[in-house]
């Protein structure tokens, strides 16, 4: 009689009525992860790639000075300032 017992417990469908109910957290839990992954990696290569206010600040008085708006002491004088504060 044990062999029998065992060989139903062997056996036997413990999926017959289905999945159990919380089945779809797991999907939805790797959904997220995976978002997660590339909303960092978009924000990292943005402020990795993007001009810091000092550099935007820098490139815009080198398009000053190379349009003749400002003599070379004043372009030095005004580069010296911007690279201090950082």
């Amino acid at each position: 009689m044990s062999t029998t017992l065992i060989a139903a417990a062997a056996t036997a469908d413990h999926w017959h009525d289905g999945p159990p109910p919380f089945w779809p957290v797991f999907p939805l839990l790797w959904l997220a992860f995976f978002a997660t992954a590339v909303t960092v990696a978009i924000t990292v290569r943005r402020r990795s790639c993007g001009y810091g206010p000092q550099r935007a600040g820098e490139a815009r008085l080198a398009e000053r000075y190379a349009a003749g708006e400002l003599t070379d002491e004043e372009y030095r004088a005004r580069r010296a300032v911007l690279r201090e504060k950082a």
